[in-house]
């Protein structure tokens, strides 16, 4: 009965006693999920939350707002195998809904993240919040795509160019940016600074280390003196654990890129793959691909129907609606 049950705040060591009562993160989502559970803080704001049965810690939650996305508040709760389908889990959820109504910033909806078909799927369907989004990791395999020639003129001159860009660039940050806010329609972020979008997506800081782009109509820019606009790119960056001590990255290990595109360019589709062609002429590489990357979903689809592509993991954004 959920009366066996206490409900306290966050305190320090909770980690560790809940990784000894927990089995290992079933994806992704939750193992990124469960690095947020912490201690209360104020800026960014957070609250979370512990339950304890017979004085041992069983399951916790946490709400938090982030900067980029700020119209809903992250949640997530997780409860061990053992005292799951008891009430836990809404004891934990109602109390973090009453945080979440004091949150500073006045937002209260919540959104989540979840693997279909896994018990947090479940939860998540029953406390009402419903699908918003659909988010792939896609693996494509070296060699999946034959290498494409840029296009030319009825002279024979280049219309199209391939550069590598410093991730330092800003005309690259301001490519990136208009792509990820024409993408995020659906939960639209927050406006930020190019400093920022830098810090974000190209910094050291977010192991970006280095950048390649598609320029199109480059003859008729190079009239005025410029340079093609940029119609699709591309932003590898380095494993976390890159640097781990005895790490050895094995060969077939795929890169993991941000790809992205002019939404509003009429040869986009043509460009990024591309681009892509040229990413996976030796290495395979890794990229998510939301539903609506219209683009990118398309070219991922025809790949993993091809077999030369695949999906390493699925996962949908939940929210309250």
């Amino acid at each position: 009965m959920v009366t066996d049950y206490t409900l306290r705040p966050w305190q320090e060591g909770d980690d560790l006693q809940l990784m000894q009562i927990w089995p290992d993160a079933d994806n992704i989502q939750a193992s990124v999920f469960r690095a947020k559970l912490g201690p209360d803080t104020d800026s960014p704001w957070q609250r979370s939350i512990v339950v304890e049965h017979q004085g041992i810690p069983v399951a916790a939650g946490t709400v938090y707002e982030t900067s980029l996305h700020d119209a809903r508040l992250w949640a997530y709760v997780e409860v061990a195998p053992d005292h799951r389908r008891r009430g836990v889990g809404r004891l934990i959820l109602d109390q973090l809904r009453k945080h979440a109504a004091t949150a500073p910033s006045g937002v209260s909806a919540l959104r989540t993240k979840i693997v279909p078909e896994t018990s947090g799927a479940g939860f998540a369907q029953w406390a009402g919040l419903g699908s918003i989004q659909r988010t792939r990791m896609v693996r494509v395999n070296a060699g999946a795509l034959a290498p494409q020639p840029l296009r030319a003129d009825d002279a024979d001159r280049l219309d199209q160019a391939v550069e590598d860009l410093a991730t330092g660039s800003l005309e690259l940050t301001q490519a990136l940016w208009d792509f990820y806010r024409s993408v995020h329609e659906w939960d639209p972020p927050a406006e930020q600074s190019l400093g920022r979008v830098n810090r974000l997506f190209l910094s050291d800081e977010a192991e970006a280390f280095g950048a390649i782009v598609v320029r199109d109509d480059v003859i008729a820019a190079q009239h005025d003196g410029k340079k093609g606009p940029i119609s699709a790119f591309a932003v590898s960056y380095r494993s976390l654990d890159a640097d781990a001590p005895g790490r050895e990255i094995p060969e077939d290990e795929p890169t993991e890129v941000l790809l992205g595109y002019d939404i509003n360019a009429p040869r986009a589709a043509e460009d990024v793959e591309q681009l892509l062609a040229l990413l996976v002429a030796q290495y395979p590489v890794v990229f998510q691909v939301d539903d609506s990357m219209s683009v990118l979903s398309e070219l991922a689809d025809a790949l993993i129907e091809r077999g030369t592509a695949e999906v390493e993991e699925e996962a949908l954004v939940l929210a309250d609606r």
